[in-house]
């Protein structure tokens, strides 16, 4: 007798916070920590009694434990041994990337989710039939604002081939797609 194959989904990958995110942050029993965060365009934070902090590329998780941490190094409630801090996010306008170049809808996307870079070009419409399978980059700017270019090749990609060059994309990160050349 054959056992049915059962389909296994892979973990989605957790939401990373962008520059331009809106966070809402609470701390249990403390009403006056309560409230709206935005993330500014570098990834940084202002919240009572911990100051400025780096937000960007960290986990919701991750911000509630640092949050959690200075508030707890930081002796500034002395009634609250192990603060109970809550991170959500409210608005995820920080999570965009433009797709450019030879593309049926060239643009910017604003995503909650993190989109690889097969996505990204599904959401632009496809190729168009000028594209440049082979040639195709991802721009991404690092911690420092230095720009690297990424290759990505839809023909290996969607043969099932080279897998690892469909990487997930972060927020600011610009697809060209551009055309190809003729008699190549």
């Amino acid at each position: 007798m054959a056992v049915p194959a059962t389909a296994t989904a892979a973990p989605q990958p957790l939401y990373r916070i962008n520059g331009g995110d809106t966070l809402h942050i609470s701390v249990y029993g403390e009403r006056d920590l309560d409230r709206d965060v935005a993330v500014e365009p570098d990834g940084g934070i202002a919240f009572p009694l911990v100051g400025n902090m780096n937000a960007r590329g960290l986990t919701l998780s991750e911000l509630q434990k640092k949050i959690a941490d200075a508030l707890r190094n930081g002796n500034m409630l002395p009634n609250v041994t192990d603060p109970e801090v809550t991170v959500s996010l409210v608005k995820s306008s920080g999570n965009s990337f433009s797709v450019i170049g030879q593309v049926k809808q060239p643009g910017t996307y604003v995503t909650d989710t993190q989109v690889d870079v097969m996505q990204a070009l599904s959401l632009a419409g496809g190729l168009t039939p000028f594209a440049s399978k082979s040639r195709i980059i991802v721009l991404r700017r690092d911690n420092s604002g230095v720009q690297n270019k990424l290759p990505f090749d839809y023909s290996a990609v969607e043969d099932g081939e080279k897998l690892n060059m469909n990487i997930l994309l972060q927020g600011g990160d610009v697809v060209v797609v551009p055309q190809a050349g003729l008699g190549f």
